[in-house]
């Protein structure tokens, strides 16, 4: 019998610095109903979902930029309509935001998401593992990438959970670009990992690639989820915000890499798909049959370096010296 989970990816568009919470939520509310309209599941909606994607700013006043982006407790007061949307409709979501915790004896920040489930409970938390950018204020950048200032590295791995009878597994944005967050949920039998995202089409570290922001968007999730043989839901916050332009594209993809379900428009929107789980077992026991396949014992530099390792150079031949021919090994 097929395991099906309708999935709800809930595109937003642009969030502005001066949007007041209350204000987005009802707007996340009401993309919730809609779902549920369409006998969803599970609503996924984007990274930082809250708030304008803050990280491109420099906020210099710290009081400033805890209060008016970050969460100190989920379900807040502003986000508990969510919480009781979902209780009421019998809907669960996957839900972005910026972090405060007091743990280790001190104040924290991170790049959270959260997954409820349809009784408006609290069954994941994931932190970001792969922060972009830079940690400094670059004033003769128009657009900063300041999410290495502003949070930490996520502490909580990649850990796969139990969820809608099946395995699921989140990343946040830039985890996506690195095929080791698909590969260790993988390990774990994921069947389906939710993906919320915040990208602008400029990225003043490589501002040559800004034509292919779409299709580097696309490129390691369907990667990842052909290599790994799960579903993928990848969401985004989409638009102009604040006169910088925001990569949308939400969409949903098969196990195969196809994409199954895009959002059309860089506004509010839902991109819907009944997601067979039982669709990844072909690739988990087929061309992806880790357990037959994998090589682990020839993989070890993946895990023991985090830079590059480059071979030896060549030893020099002495000029005039006469060598007998060898064949070259490989």
């Amino acid at each position: 019998m097929s395991r099906i989970v309708r999935v709800a990816a809930a595109q937003m568009g642009p969030v502005s610095r001066n949007d007041a919470k209350p204000k987005t939520v009802a707007r996340m509310v009401a993309l919730m109903r809609e779902a549920h309209s369409l006998k969803a599941d599970l609503v996924v909606f984007p990274e930082l979902a809250l708030t304008a994607f803050f990280t491109k700013w420099y906020i210099a006043d710290e009081a400033e930029l805890e209060a008016t982006y970050f969460e100190t407790e989920m379900p807040s007061e502003v986000t508990r309509p969510l919480f009781e949307t979902a209780a009421e409709l019998g809907i669960g979501f996957h839900l972005g935001y910026a972090e405060i915790a007091h743990e280790g004896g001190r104040k924290r920040r991170y790049n959270t998401a959260i997954v409820v489930d349809r009784t408006g409970r609290i069954v994941h938390k994931y932190r970001k593992v792969h922060l972009p950018g830079h940690e400094d204020y670059r004033p003769d950048y128009p657009i900063q990438d300041l999410e290495k200032m502003y949070f930490e590295v996520g502490d909580k791995g990649f850990r796969a959970f139990r969820h809608e009878g099946g395995v699921f597994g989140v990343i946040i944005c830039n985890d996506r670009r690195w095929p080791e967050s698909y590969r260790v949920l993988g390990l774990q039998g994921a069947e389906m990992i939710l993906c919320g995202y915040n990208t602008c089409v400029h990225n003043p570290m490589a501002p040559e690639h800004d034509h292919l922001a779409n299709f580097h968007n696309h490129l390691p999730m369907q990667a990842g989820a052909y290599q790994n043989g799960t579903w993928v839901v990848g969401v985004a916050k989409a638009g102009v915000e604040d006169d910088w332009a925001m990569v949308g594209q939400s969409a949903i993809i098969s196990p195969t890499g196809e994409i199954v379900a895009m959002c059309a428009t860089d506004g509010d929107e839902i991109a819907f798909c009944r997601c067979d789980l039982d669709l990844t077992r072909l690739s988990k026991t087929a061309v992806f049959d880790f357990a037959r396949h994998r090589r682990p014992e020839h993989y070890s530099l993946i895990t023991s370096t985090a830079g590059t390792v480059a071979p030896p150079d060549p030893e020099p031949v002495p000029a005039n010296e006469n060598r007998p021919l060898t064949k070259p090994e490989f």
